[in-house]
Protein backbone atom coordinates (compact mmCIF):
# COMPACT_ATOMS: atom_id res chain seq x y z
CA UNK A 1 0.00 0.00 0.00
CA UNK A 2 1.08 3.40 -0.65
CA UNK A 3 2.02 5.98 2.16
CA UNK A 4 -0.02 8.80 -0.11
CA UNK A 5 -2.84 9.56 1.30
CA UNK A 6 -5.78 9.68 -1.13
CA UNK A 7 -9.09 12.19 -0.99
CA UNK A 8 -12.06 10.23 -2.10
CA UNK A 9 -15.01 12.20 -3.74
CA UNK A 10 -18.23 11.30 -2.34
CA UNK A 11 -20.48 12.34 -4.96
CA UNK A 12 -23.67 11.41 -3.10
CA UNK A 13 -22.96 14.95 -1.01
CA UNK A 14 -22.27 16.65 -4.40
CA UNK A 15 -25.49 18.39 -5.73
CA UNK A 16 -27.12 16.74 -8.69
CA UNK A 17 -26.31 19.63 -10.98
CA UNK A 18 -22.88 19.23 -10.53
CA UNK A 19 -22.99 16.42 -12.84
CA UNK A 20 -24.78 18.79 -15.69
CA UNK A 21 -22.86 19.11 -18.62
CA UNK A 22 -25.16 22.52 -20.01
CA UNK A 23 -23.92 23.61 -16.54
CA UNK A 24 -20.42 23.00 -17.65
CA UNK A 25 -20.28 24.69 -20.77
CA UNK A 26 -22.49 27.47 -19.12
CA UNK A 27 -19.81 28.34 -16.92
CA UNK A 28 -17.29 29.26 -19.86
CA UNK A 29 -19.60 30.68 -22.09
CA UNK A 30 -22.49 31.47 -19.74
CA UNK A 31 -21.52 35.40 -18.52
CA UNK A 32 -23.29 38.38 -20.40
CA UNK A 33 -21.70 39.27 -23.48
CA UNK A 34 -19.64 36.12 -24.23
CA UNK A 35 -21.40 34.43 -26.89
CA UNK A 36 -21.39 37.73 -28.82
CA UNK A 37 -17.71 37.67 -28.46
CA UNK A 38 -17.39 34.29 -29.42
CA UNK A 39 -20.04 35.35 -32.39
CA UNK A 40 -18.14 38.15 -34.11
CA UNK A 41 -14.45 35.85 -33.42
CA UNK A 42 -16.29 33.36 -35.44
CA UNK A 43 -17.09 35.69 -38.34
CA UNK A 44 -13.92 37.82 -37.87
CA UNK A 45 -10.52 35.45 -37.95
CA UNK A 46 -9.40 38.35 -35.59
CA UNK A 47 -10.67 41.21 -33.83
CA UNK A 48 -8.78 43.91 -31.88
CA UNK A 49 -10.13 45.26 -28.39
CA UNK A 50 -11.38 47.99 -30.46
CA UNK A 51 -13.33 46.46 -33.20
CA UNK A 52 -14.73 43.98 -30.68
CA UNK A 53 -16.13 47.70 -28.13
CA UNK A 54 -17.45 49.00 -31.57
CA UNK A 55 -19.26 45.68 -32.07
CA UNK A 56 -20.80 45.47 -28.83
CA UNK A 57 -22.76 48.55 -27.71
CA UNK A 58 -23.34 48.91 -24.41
CA UNK A 59 -20.27 46.64 -23.26
CA UNK A 60 -18.04 48.36 -20.74
CA UNK A 61 -14.42 48.58 -21.68
CA UNK A 62 -13.67 46.68 -18.57
CA UNK A 63 -16.24 43.75 -18.87
CA UNK A 64 -15.50 43.31 -22.67
CA UNK A 65 -11.63 43.08 -20.57
CA UNK A 66 -13.02 40.75 -18.21
CA UNK A 67 -14.62 38.80 -20.75
CA UNK A 68 -11.70 37.87 -23.05
CA UNK A 69 -9.22 37.40 -20.05
CA UNK A 70 -11.61 34.49 -18.83
CA UNK A 71 -11.84 33.19 -22.37
CA UNK A 72 -8.45 33.05 -22.92
CA UNK A 73 -8.19 31.33 -19.55
CA UNK A 74 -10.31 28.70 -20.83
CA UNK A 75 -8.87 28.16 -23.40
CA UNK A 76 -11.61 29.41 -26.11
CA UNK A 77 -8.86 32.32 -27.81
CA UNK A 78 -5.63 33.62 -28.08
CA UNK A 79 -3.70 37.34 -27.70
CA UNK A 80 -1.70 37.51 -30.14
CA UNK A 81 0.86 41.20 -30.30
CA UNK A 82 0.51 42.74 -33.56
CA UNK A 83 2.15 46.43 -32.49
CA UNK A 84 5.18 46.78 -30.12
CA UNK A 85 5.09 50.60 -29.57
CA UNK A 86 2.47 50.90 -27.71
CA UNK A 87 1.81 47.23 -27.33
CA UNK A 88 -1.76 46.11 -29.17
CA UNK A 89 -3.41 42.96 -29.34
CA UNK A 90 -5.86 40.92 -31.29
CA UNK A 91 -7.93 38.51 -30.44
CA UNK A 92 -8.68 34.86 -31.86
CA UNK A 93 -10.24 31.61 -31.74
CA UNK A 94 -8.36 28.58 -30.93
CA UNK A 95 -9.51 25.08 -31.46
CA UNK A 96 -11.44 24.65 -28.68
CA UNK A 97 -12.83 28.54 -29.15
CA UNK A 98 -14.26 27.07 -32.73
CA UNK A 99 -15.80 24.11 -31.70
CA UNK A 100 -18.30 26.46 -30.14
CA UNK A 101 -19.36 27.42 -33.88
CA UNK A 102 -22.21 25.08 -34.26
CA UNK A 103 -23.50 25.89 -30.60
CA UNK A 104 -23.75 30.00 -31.98
CA UNK A 105 -25.00 28.57 -35.48
CA UNK A 106 -27.76 26.93 -33.34
CA UNK A 107 -28.77 30.25 -31.39
CA UNK A 108 -28.73 32.15 -34.58
CA UNK A 109 -31.21 29.58 -35.78
CA UNK A 110 -33.30 29.95 -33.16
CA UNK A 111 -33.13 32.97 -32.92
CA UNK A 112 -34.46 33.67 -36.66
CA UNK A 113 -37.09 31.55 -36.07
CA UNK A 114 -38.37 33.46 -32.91
CA UNK A 115 -38.25 36.64 -35.21
CA UNK A 116 -39.90 35.22 -37.91
CA UNK A 117 -43.12 34.23 -34.99
CA UNK A 118 -42.81 38.30 -33.82
CA UNK A 119 -40.85 40.21 -35.53
CA UNK A 120 -40.98 43.24 -33.16
CA UNK A 121 -38.98 41.05 -30.82
CA UNK A 122 -35.53 41.67 -33.00
CA UNK A 123 -32.81 43.25 -31.27
CA UNK A 124 -30.04 45.96 -32.69
CA UNK A 125 -27.22 44.20 -31.63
Amino acid sequence: MSDIPTKKTDFKAMPTYAFCPVITALEVIGERWVILILRDLLRNPTRRFQDLQDSLKGCAPSTLSTRLKALEAHGLIERRLYEQHPPRLEYLLTVKGRAVGPVVASLRDWGLQLQAEDPDSQSPV
